[in-house]
């Protein structure tokens, strides 16, 4: 197997999907306030309510989930899934003519 492969079930993505209450100003507020939080912790938005996150590592990945756990709203709906680069790599993402492309994984610097 080579050194590629491994990393490739090594790093992981974070997937979190939400669905979270905005019928009054104060729900807004908070569901705001839960997107500002993922994307000061390095996610970017794919849909309105669909963040990633390329993390370097399965430890990496556990910091992140803790950290949203401890921000989730106590009204509505998250879920978090993690994958790894390699299921990562055969997504197909399809978009409108507008629409941005995605940001690609970061390098990884591995030290042994």
């Amino acid at each position: 197997m080579s050194h590629d492969a491994i990393n490739g079930y090594r790093v992981m993505w974070l997937f979190v999907f939400f669905d979270l209450p905005t019928n009054t100003a104060a729900e807004r507020k908070r569901a705001a306030k839960f997107r500002k939080t993922l994307l000061k912790d390095g996610f970017t938005m794919l849909q309105y309510s669909v963040y990633i996150r390329h993390c370097a590592s399965k430890e990496s990945l556990l910091v992140h989930q803790q950290r949203i756990k401890c921000d989730i709203p106590s009204k509505g709906h998250v879920s978090l899934l993690n994958i790894t680069d390699k299921q990562y790599g055969d997504i197909l993402n399809f978009m409108g003519e507008n629409a941005e492309p995605l940001k690609k994984a970061p390098p990884q610097l591995e030290f042994f």
